[in-house]
């Protein structure tokens, strides 16, 4: 950055920093990230700033409002919409005299589409989403295209994420995966005894109870299979929403940031048992860091973690998607067959995810949108 120009950022995140997420947890690092180059951003998002706080000063977030809950890709997004949330979004734009704006999810039908509407600087957009039958896609190729239009430069988070936007809206995309920050994940001392989290090999699950694409009924049908060759197994199921769990199931609800990071630290397994609508998988660079050995579904983006057999030795185990006889025969393997040169290559491959290397990537889409500005625009963010 010597001698560089700071650049004022604006990032727009469509769902509520009230509600963990993925999404919000990428614009949160994103954020923390420019802001460690010397740039300077901005966050607009629903909600309340609490969690935004730890990526950015209290006067660089600005809460767009309540969001309300709304069916969107097999979960609930918690968005806002409508003209006072366009007010916002335009008070917010104007305010700031931004160099660029970095746009999360844009055609999604909240203040992403408004502020993508509203703009009047080079946009560089983010597509999270990795669904190819989306009628929201479908429908913003349609009714969209001048808003579509004013796209400078887009990301996609995965070759997956990466084909629905070629097919939908007939953009291009360069793919740059999800960042996090490595050091917030060391793993847990040597163990002195065969298993990471004590007496017993424990299994751990993350992410929302009631959401079916997640997986966690895949896992709870595995589990007899499990336990019938380890009976003291423990099952740890973390994150939001509620259902009946059998007794042999420990939940310890939401986590927070810290108690997820200690949470990987003691798991011998942390399975992701997902069905479908992954676009990428960052709990899983977050499991491989901390020294778990990962189970996972064969989910494009989980393979192409996880390293498909053709390719070479892996960084884990994969399983046809959906199969809970063949998830319960990927974990007992993993569990009788502990393989501490897979674990380390797991690691390995994720400290290539850390945002110093997600982040730089990132930043070269902001020189590239920022060339129409001419020399000054892009020597700002080199």
């Amino acid at each position: 950055m010597t001698g560089a120009r700071p650049l004022r950022i604006g990032l727009v995140c469509p769902y509520s920093f009230d509600t963990p997420g993925g999404v919000q947890n990428h614009v949160l690092g994103l954020a923390r990230h420019l802001r460690d180059a010397g740039h300077q951003p901005y966050v607009l998002a629903p909600g309340e700033p609490a969690r935004a706080l730890r990526a950015v000063d209290r006067d660089h977030f600005t809460t767009a409002g309540t969001a309300i809950p709304v069916r969107y890709n097999g979960s609930v997004a918690r968005v806002n919409f409508g003209p006072l949330s366009a007010a916002r979004v335009r008070r917010w734009l104007t305010s700031h005299d931004f160099d660029l704006l970095h746009i999360h999810e844009p055609i999604t039908p909240s203040i992403a589409v408004l502020a993508l509407w509203a703009a009047d600087v080079p946009v560089v957009t983010t597509f999270h989403t990795a669904t190819p039958r989306s009628r929201t896609m479908q429908l913003a190729g349609r009714s969209l295209r001048a808003a579509i239009e004013k796209i400078t430069a887009g990301i996609a988070v995965s070759e997956s994420a990466r084909s629905v936007v070629v097919q939908h809206l007939g953009k291009d995309a360069v793919v740059i995966p999800n960042g996090f920050t490595l050091a917030d994940f060391p793993g847990a001392s040597p163990a002195t005894g065969r298993w990471r989290g004590g007496g017993q090999p424990r299994l751990v699950f993350l992410g929302r109870l009631d959401e079916p694409r997640k997986g966690l009924d895949l896992l709870l049908d595995a589990a007899p299979a499990i336990r019938s060759r380890y009976p003291g197994v423990d099952i740890v199921v973390a994150g939001q929403g509620s259902r009946s769990l059998p007794p042999w199931c420990r939940s310890v609800g939401t986590v927070t940031d810290e108690e997820k990071s200690v949470l990987l630290a003691g798991a011998d397994v942390f399975v992701a048992p997902h069905r479908e609508r992954e676009s990428f998988g960052i709990v899983l660079l977050e499991a491989m860091a901390s020294g778990a050995a990962v189970v996972a579904s064969d989910l494009p983006p989980f393979a192409d973690l996880i390293g498909h057999p053709a390719d070479g030795p892996s960084r884990g185990e994969l399983f046809p998607t959906g199969d809970a006889a063949a998830l319960a025969a990927a974990v007992l393997r993993t569990l009788d067959r502990p393989d501490p040169a897979r674990t380390e290559r797991a690691r390995l491959t994720a400290q290539r995810y850390d945002w110093s290397v997600v982040g730089a990537a990132v930043r070269s889409v902001y020189s590239a949108a920022l060339a129409v500005a001419g020399p000054a625009g892009i020597e700002a963010v080199s």
